[in-house]
């Protein structure tokens, strides 16, 4: 008897977190088929199928190949969940809405009575709809580029109770980027974000800006599959796996965020993380120079250090948006505000102290130049304006690092 196979479909999977989860869940042997267009036919007729679930762009062309669909995913418009039955038969779900329900329900926010905006026109606004008729929202508009009711014409839904993205604004690579400020809905009272990665998109800040709860895509992705898996073997899992499963993606897609004084041994702890975590760690000083051709101290002299502060601006945008990576910052990146939401939406931030009489000053040109107290003094409320956790070196690099790992496994969010 052939081993079935299990696994995501979709046409381009490079950034999936798919395998993580399903494996977490105890599918060893999850995969991912990135398949063409013209290669579906062939490889769903395979008999070895055990189960699939559906990414973009291929959650409604699969429709034509299902023998049984689920009420849900009939309704919705879209499957995201195949199962090979025992005979033979194509079985096919729709368990985003199951996720989308538990990332609003953990979000504390709730669609019943509410006007409801929904961003996007797509198969991810579908079940959005869908979720939205169930949970008996009061009133649900669809907003799209084109048609009645768009990006230009959106004021008229002013009211809007709920808002929900389920476009790839903001979506890695493209970080950063905002659908639009929910500042427009002044009755707003939660977003659902359905993008996953980055942990934090613009649309999630600035929701924090504003004061209004937020549901994030990750908890959506992780539901979904616990729902899928129930489907591939025919077994109920616990509720309470999607928070563990959840903790556990955080710990290994985050990445760990140094600042701090010029000299404050950032670099040091730096690699001792990297050694201890199995991680790569990246200095964004060392990936100014690698991009310039020349030295820091040649930088300044050169081109001074309004052009610095936009290299390193854009290292910060660069490497902020990857995951799972020690980034080792330069003293004087918390100057720029835009550099938080860089640094953040993908990290945990420490800030590492050390006395000032310990601080070396050679090959940075900053501190040769001024005085280190009043450095200090200028930068520290920019320091605890970035920072999650503030921590002293005050022995080796690798009891620091030993420490910062603890604190990161124990409390990232």
């Amino acid at each position: 008897m052939k081993e079935r196979i299990y696994g995501l479909l979709g046409r381009t999977l490079k950034h999936s977190f798919s395998v993580p989860i399903h494996r977490a869940l105890g599918n060893d042997g999850y995969a991912l088929f990135e398949l063409e267009p013209d290669a579906l036919d062939v490889f769903l007729s395979r008999d070895d199928i055990g189960g699939l679930n559906v990414t973009i762009p291929y959650k409604r062309d699969v429709m034509a190949y299902c023998d049984v669909l689920d009420d849900t995913a009939r309704e919705i418009g879209s499957v995201n969940t195949i199962v090979r039955r025992t005979d033979g038969r194509l079985a096919c779900y729709n368990t985003d809405a199951y996720g989308l329900t538990y990332m609003a329900s953990r979000a504390g926010i709730t669609l019943s009575g509410k006007k409801v905006v929904i961003l996007g026109s797509g198969g991810a606004s579908l079940t959005a709809q869908y979720v939205a008729k169930t949970a008996g929202a009061a009133e649900t508009v669809v907003v799209s580029r084109s048609g009645e009711n768009d990006y230009q014409n959106i004021s008229r839904h002013a009211d809007a109770q709920i808002l929900i993205n389920t476009t790839p604004v903001g979506m890695y690579p493209h970080t950063g980027e905002l659908p639009l400020d929910p500042a427009q809905f002044p009755m707003l009272q939660g977003v659902l974000e359905l993008v996953y990665n980055p942990r934090r998109t613009a649309l999630a800040f600035r929701a924090a800006e504003l004061g209004i709860p937020c549901g994030e895509g990750l908890a959506m992705l992780v539901a979904q599959a616990k729902a899928a898996e129930e489907l591939f073997f025919g077994c109920a899992i616990e509720d309470a796996e999607n928070e563990r499963i959840l903790k556990l993606l955080r710990q290994t897609t985050q990445n760990i965020v140094l600042i701090g004084m010029p000299g404050s041994g950032k670099t040091t702890i730096g690699a001792a993380l990297a050694k201890r975590t199995n991680r790569t760690a990246v200095d964004l000083d060392e990936q100014i120079v690698k991009a310039a051709g020349m030295s820091i101290p040649q930088i300044f002299a050169t081109s001074g250090e309004a052009a610095f502060r936009a290299m390193e601006r854009e290292q910060a945008q660069k490497w902020g948006k990857e995951s799972g990576l020690i980034l080792v910052t330069g003293g004087g990146i918390v100057k720029d505000e835009r550099n938080y939401q860089s640094l953040k939406q993908n990290g945990r931030i420490y800030e590492i102290q050390r006395d000032l009489g310990l601080l070396p000053r050679e090959g940075r040109p900053l501190s040769q130049s001024s005085d280190l107290a009043g450095m200090q003094r200028e930068r520290a409320p920019l320091y605890k304006r970035f920072r999650d956790v503030e921590f002293e070196n005050r022995t080796t690099p690798e009891d620091a690092a030993n420490r910062i790992w603890q604190d990161f496994c124990d409390n990232v969010d």
